[in-house]
Parts: structure tokens; C-alpha cells; sequence
């Protein structure tokens, strides 16, 4: 089990009014450089559906202008931990992430979390601070109850 400092900045301007949380970056999003980075996660599909963003955006530049132009924030809770490649049932030792830098340059009015971790540990380390927290399904392929529909149909409130 290794000791990992989160290897990259959160994305987010003033305009941004939705703030979605992680928990840390996999292996192949470290590698990658940005969040979301295995090709079978469903994050990016999802967020382009529910913003209606077309074509597909491939590039983390094109992810970014993507999140920005919805209003989108993103970022993870953890700013480091000790974890087993991927997994987040593996997570020790955690050190959440200040998340004032955002907050307080942002305009955000809701915070969601992908996935039970992430909201579990938002509610830990933020809960007696922070309103409006919201849990969404993983966009995660381990989890496997939800198809890329129904992710879509629930990742849709984002943006109401």
C-alpha cells in the first residue's frame, strides 16, 4: 500500500454553481493526468449527456471547457491517503481536501458526491459545515446495478 499526494488541481472558475466530489484518482487517472481517465468509466459519457454536449469531448482541454461551460466544478475529497491501486475500499489514513479554495472563489450552490465513499467521507470531514451535499450512484463500473441509463437518469439533477 502506497502513500499518494492527489497529483492534480480541481477544476472550477467563478461561475461555477455545482460542485461534483470523488474520492481519489484510480491508477489510470494518475496516469492520465485528470480525472476520469479509464476509458470504461462512465463520467465523462454521463456529463456529456446530461449537458448535451456535442461531439464528445476527448481531450482534457475539451473536458474542462465542457465542466466550465456548465457551470461545472470538479474536484476529489481526498487530498491524499494510502490506497491499493484503485480501490477505494482500500483507502487509509486519509487527509481530506481543502475544499475553501473552491468554495471560496466559486459560486457553488450544490456539492454531489460520486458514489457512497466519496459521500461518506464528504459528510466526515464537511458535514457540519457544508449544505446541500447530494449523493449520486458511481459512474464506476464496479458498480454494476446501474447501466449507463439509469446513471444518466439520476447524474441528470445536476444540472436542475
Amino acid at each position: 500500500m502506497a502513500r499518494l499526494d492527489h497529483p492534480f488541481n480541481p477544476v472550477f472558475d467563478k461561475s461555477s454553481s455545482i460542485l461534483i466530489l470523488g474520492t481519489f484518482p484510480s491508477v489510470k487517472s494518475r496516469g492520465e493526468g485528470f480525472y476520469y481517465g479509464h476509458p470504461q468509466n462512465r463520467f465523462w459519457k454521463i456529463i456529456a449527456s446530461v449537458t448535451n454536449t456535442n461531439p464528445f469531448p476527448e481531450t482534457i482541454a475539451d473536458k474542462k471547457q465542457m465542466l466550465l461551460a456548465n457551470k461545472i466544478a470538479l474536484g476529489d475529497i481526498l487530498q491524499s491517503c494510502d490506497i491499493e491501486g484503485s480501490d477505494d475500499g482500500s483507502i487509509k489514513n486519509p487527509t481530506p481536501t481543502d475544499l475553501s479554495k473552491i468554495l471560496s472563489n466559486a459560486s457553488i450552490k450544490n456539492i454531489f458526491a460520486n458514489g457512497d465513499k466519496a459521500y461518506r467521507l464528504l459528510l466526515k470531514y464537511y458535514g457540519k459545515t457544508l449544505q446541500n451535499i447530494i449523493k449520486l450512484p458511481s459512474t464506476s463500473t464496479a458498480n454494476a446495478k446501474y447501466n449507463i441509463e439509469m446513471l444518466i437518469t439520476a447524474w441528470s439533477q445536476i444540472l436542475n
